[in-house]
């Protein structure tokens, strides 16, 4: 594994018209680029995580997994506005010598898959055989493969959507609310806004999760107890613990980042951006996910050329993206697999 800095030396010029001066991205890749270029697979995180997918998907990479470096390069990307080495809240604003902080450019989706072309073009990659995302990341997988048809040979959209759903954007609104509401979110210091983006982390998990795997997983063990529930207690647990490896700033800015999501933006509707995808696409769905819910990745395999879709069967909502690792191991496996047999035999 190594984990590396790209800084890109030009301005680089946002969806808003804004120019941003050095670009950073951090990266962490598994594995060597085989002459052919045919075993590049680039994952795309989520909200909150890092660029090192060992960390939060560690039963996805390793010997004999489904992604191993033995015999693939994986490379996954921090993504801009997030707090684990790229561009982020906190960096010196460069017009004024102190850090962002509230004033951080808006980067859209769009914005983040147009950095990570930078990066391609800087490693001289040509081609990725396995694009892979969830959440924000699929979002971020989909744009780039609409900008960019033929650079990818398969992509894997999981729980993720074609535009970011009113229902989405409610969710993390709210959790913007919260972090306003903080007496503290206006001060200009790193710890800004921790409290109220603790609260924010409990209004995610609901959406994360869904009633089964609260009930699941928070249940009381006897029915004598009055207050300061399993529940209650989790809720707080999970705030606490963002709040100790995250910044209000970065979390308020990339929920903005989410929202922005919309893949037919000026290209005549969403379904007319999804027919332009050429990859081989298989769009993974989460049983019970109510952020992502199943027919939004029904709707991707319906307007991607070819594309079929297929249902994780889980008790735990939209965090089953993380969790039913060997469902979707198996679904990549048989799905690559079935591909390459029929090429074959053309």
């Amino acid at each position: 594994m190594q984990q590396e800095v790209f800084i890109h030396p030009e301005p680089f010029v946002l969806e808003s018209g804004t120019v941003f001066r050095n670009l950073r991205l951090a990266y962490t890749t598994y594995g060597t680029i085989n002459a052919a270029q045919d075993n590049i697979v680039w994952i795309f995180h989520a909200l909150t995580a890092n660029s090192n997918p060992h960390e939060w998907w560690p039963e996805m990479i390793g010997a004999g997994k489904v992604f191993d470096p033995a015999k693939d390069f994986i490379i996954c990307v921090n993504m801009p506005g997030s707090c684990y080495g790229s561009s982020s809240p906190l960096d010196e604003d460069p017009a004024t010598g102190e850090p962002y902080y509230h004033d951080f450019p808006f980067f859209t989706i769009r914005d983040m898959a147009g950095a990570y072309q930078l990066l391609q073009k800087e490693l001289g990659i040509r081609k990725i055989r396995i694009g892979i995302g969830g959440s924000t990341g699929g979002q971020q997988l989909l744009e780039w493969a609409v900008q960019d048809p033929g650079l990818f040979e398969y992509i894997i959209p999981l729980a993720t959507n074609a535009v970011h759903s009113p229902w989405g954007k409610a969710f993390n609104a709210s959790q913007r609310f919260a972090i306003e509401a903080d007496q503290t979110w206006q001060t200009k210091s790193p710890g800004a806004g921790l409290k109220g983006m603790e609260v924010a982390r409990g209004i995610a998990l609901l959406s994360y999760r869904n009633a089964t795997a609260y009930n699941k997983t928070q249940s009381e063990a006897s029915d004598d107890r009055l207050e300061a529930f399993r529940s209650e207690s989790y809720q707080r647990y999970q705030g606490t613990k963002l709040s100790a490896r995250f910044n209000a700033f970065s979390y308020y800015a990339l929920s903005k980042s989410m929202d922005s999501h919309n893949l037919g933006r000026g290209r005549g509707g969403v379904i007319k951006a999804l027919e332009q995808i050429r990859a081989q696409t298989l769009a993974l769905a989460l049983e019970g996910d109510v952020l992502f819910p199943p027919e939004e990745q029904e709707f991707l395999a319906e307007h991607i050329p070819g594309a079929i879709e297929k249902l994780i069967r889980s008790d735990y909502g939209h965090d089953g993206f993380l969790l039913e690792f060997e469902q979707i191991s198996e679904a990549i496996k048989k799905f690559t697999t079935r591909h390459a047999e029929s090429v074959a035999l053309k």
